[in-house]
């Protein structure tokens, strides 16, 4: 196991044992405060590729709300995972773009991890974002569904640190659709990460989806850097 997992896995273990603090604040009582939670509020436009791809974020990727991607994404905090995948929930019906199914039910598709990422932290954290964002638009009324179309194979190398032409060459060929996780043609998606930088990953996933015939309208993270 690499020290990124074994770290994860130690800070869940520990989120079983130790009464909860928040990931934000420290405050004693739960994972994530309601104060700290208000740091993701209206989703707005990033302004990352072309007018027909619209892209939306909930925080700017500082301060507190980059504190609890990091926690989540990083460090194993998945007691996380709820409170932010209700963060997501509230703001998918509020995007201009984004539409139901001719059934009312919203199709959500995360942007997959690097499978060694993937491992490392003890599976998709995007993906336990997805489904508990689901689960939160179902328990207020609205039918969800979570698609797992995407994946991406194990050539792609870590995009830290790369711009937009890197990262879209590091994606080439290697963003593809899952046939067994993908919703049935022409069904209109939403595509959500916990952040956007340059907006490679997002157009990758959005073309892959295309080219599948679905309709990728919005694309949803938690942050924009």
């Amino acid at each position: 196991m690499t020290k990124l997992g074994m770290a994860a896995g130690a800070a869940a273990l520990l989120d079983l044992v130790l009464p909860e603090h928040c990931a934000g604040c420290d405050a004693p009582g739960r994972a994530c405060c309601r104060s700290c939670l208000a740091a993701f509020g209206e989703p707005w436009s990033v302004a990352v590729g072309g007018p027909d791809e619209p892209t939306y974020a909930l925080a700017r990727h500082a301060d507190v709300a980059r504190t609890l991607v990091v926690a989540h994404k990083e460090r194993g905090r998945r007691g996380l995972t709820r409170p932010l995948g209700r963060a997501l929930a509230a703001a998918v019906p509020r995007l201009p773009a984004a539409r139901r199914d001719a059934a009312g039910t919203w199709w959500l598709v995360p942007v997959p991890s690097r499978p060694s990422a993937a491992r490392a932290r003890g599976g998709s954290h995007v993906l336990a974002l997805a489904r508990a964002c689901a689960a939160a638009l179902s328990e207020a009324g609205t039918p969800a569904a979570v698609a797992p179309a995407l994946r991406l194979d194990a050539g792609a190398r870590d995009a830290v640190g790369l711009d937009r032409t890197q990262r879209s060459a590091n994606l080439a060929g290697r963003l593809r659709i899952a046939p067994a996780g993908a919703p049935p043609p022409g069904v209109p998606v939403v595509l959500l990460d916990d952040v956007v930088t340059t907006g490679a990953t997002l157009a990758a996933g959005r073309a892959a989806l295309q080219q599948a015939g679905l309709e990728p309208r919005s694309a949803l993270t938690l942050t924009a850097a």
